[in-house]
């Protein structure tokens, strides 16, 4: 199959600073596991904290809105078109 050719009606590119975690859904998502994290019990190997990370991201998951959020913030509002 070939590939699909996109139009530029329906593409728009943005300009991104070299580094901008502001305007970086994923780093708002590290952020949101680093604060899930936190509240658990200091992971002293490896496993503990491999299992907090897991059991987080599923929480995180199972909430579309919160998700969601992170393409609503103003800076990020790019990502969601």
């Amino acid at each position: 199959m070939g590939q699909r050719e996109v139009s530029k009606d329906r593409c728009a590119s943005q300009y991104l600073p070299s580094y901008s975690p502001e305007l970086n859904p994923d780093e708002m998502l590290n952020a949101d596991l680093k604060q899930h994290a936190a509240k658990a019990a200091p992971a002293r190997y490896k496993i503990a904290l491999t299992r907090t990370a897991i059991g987080a991201l599923r929480s995180i998951q199972k909430q579309p809105g919160r998700v969601e959020n992170y393409f609503g913030q103003k800076d990020v509002c790019y990502a969601a078109a």
